[in-house]
């Protein structure tokens, strides 16, 4: 029952409901082979930008860094 309580503050609080809170989930969060299909995208970009793609070290660094930065804008809030 907790997590059902808990949708339904967060629904409450951006102004829908449970149902609507999980369909903009569901549209929001890009499925696995979306992710794979961007990252495609993302490297031929780069190929037509600078002429090469970045090496598999380059691509470590930098999914690490969206990763901290996505751990950091998830991270607790400080009081306004």
């Amino acid at each position: 029952m907790a997590a059902r309580d808990r949708l339904a503050q967060l629904a409450a609080e951006h102004g829908t409901t449970i149902r609507g809170l999980v369909e903009d989930l569901a549209q929001s969060t890009p499925t696995q082979a979306e992710y794979v299909e961007r990252a495609e995208l993302a490297r031929a970009e780069l190929v037509s930008a600078l002429g090469s793609a970045p090496s598999p070290e380059a691509e470590a660094k930098a999914r690490a860094l969206l990763e901290r930065l996505g751990a950091a804008s998830h991270g607790p809030r400080a009081a306004a």
